[in-house]
This record gives structure tokens, sequence and C-alpha cells, in this order.
């Protein structure tokens, strides 16, 4: 298997992140992350501050909100970097983590209900759906991951996101949904022994 590079420099581009914002403020204050460029509904909107829809992927409110992402981010990304290659995930991350931010700005502007929102988790769920799709192509496995264990993972993520106050849930169902319909446009079955694997 190849290192995988780009999934490491997430991880640590979020991580530098985050430490540069706690050395300034607290980042807890969602004040203080809309100043940084988390997601507000209404500066994008009326501001056209677009901005935020890129910057608020790698913003995270508190140590914990960091770790639970990176740790699925490692998870996930090592496994389908692997599989996809570099340049395909890394789109896969990028383009889920805006298609979660804007199912979620539909549902802010639907509820007329807006709230700072910012972290990860759509772009990681982006990698979850991908991998759920690469697996169903693979009679149901990704080397020793079965595509039960990807969707046991899935729906347990959505539902700690449902029973716990201040998730954005839609922003995961919408990296999920993403994730899925990208690895359907970006992944191809070799059509020799090691067929799953992609350069």
């Amino acid at each position: 298997m190849k290192k995988p590079v780009f999934t490491i420099a997430l991880v640590v581009i979020n991580i530098v992140v985050f430490l540069f914002l706690s050395f300034q403020g607290m980042t807890e204050d969602a004040e203080f992350m809309a100043e940084h460029g988390a997601m507000y509904v209404p500066y994008v909107v009326e501001r056209g501050e677009y901005y935020r829809i890129f910057t608020s992927m790698f913003l995270h409110f508190d140590i914990q909100h960091l770790t639970n992402n990176m740790v699925v981010l490692i998870a996930a990304g090592y496994m389908l970097e692997n599989v996809v290659g570099r340049i395909r995930f890394l789109i896969i991350y990028l383009v889920s983590g805006v298609g979660g931010t804007f199912v979620s700005m539909y549902q802010d502007i639907h509820m007329d209900n807006y709230a700072v929102a910012a972290g990860a988790s759509g772009a990681v769920f982006g990698l979850i759906g991908a991998l759920l799709y690469i697996a169903v192509r693979n009679h149901g496995r990704i080397g020793n991951i079965s595509g039960r264990g990807l969707l046991f993972m899935a729906v347990i993520s959505l539902y700690y996101g449902y029973v716990n106050g201040g998730v954005d849930n839609f922003a995961h169902a919408g990296g999920l949904i993403s994730g899925i319909f990208l690895a359907v446009l970006l992944y191809r079955i070799k059509k020799h022994p090691g067929a799953g694997q992609e350069e």
C-alpha cells in the first residue's frame, strides 16, 4: 500500500488550524469562530462571503470535535486514498465537504434558523459514503473491511449526531450522499488481478 500522503496532510492541516485558533481565543465561542471563517448563512447570503463554504471544513469547536473527525478521517482516508488514488481521494473529500455544507445551508434557510457551523464531518462522511459504494462494487468488501462494517459505522455516526445536540446532521447526510455520488463517477474496477485497486 502507498503511504496516504493526502490523508496525513489533511489531518495535519486540521490540527494546525485548531491549535492556531486556540492560541488566539475560545474556539467554543460561536462569534469567535464566525470571525475566523466558520459557516454562518447570513454572512454568505448577505455579504457574499462564499469562502466560508470551504474554510468551515477546517475549523473545529473543541478538542473532542477535532479528535472525533480526525480518527474517522485517518481510518477512512487510509483505505480510500489507497483504493482510488490521491487526486480522486482529495476530490471526494473536498467536494463532499462542500456538498454537506450546501445541504446544511439549504436546511438553515428553509427553517429560517441560523447557527454558526464548522467541522470536517461532511467531508469525512463523504469518505464513508465513497467506501460504502466501493464495497458494494467489490462484493461487500474493501480489503479486510466489510461493507456491513462500513454501513454500521455510518449508521452509528448518524445516530450519535441525531441524539446529541449541536450536531449538524444535515451536513453529515449531505456529505454521505455526495461521497456515494462521487464514487459512482470516479471509481473504476481494474480488469486484472488485484481488482479494486486504482492508481
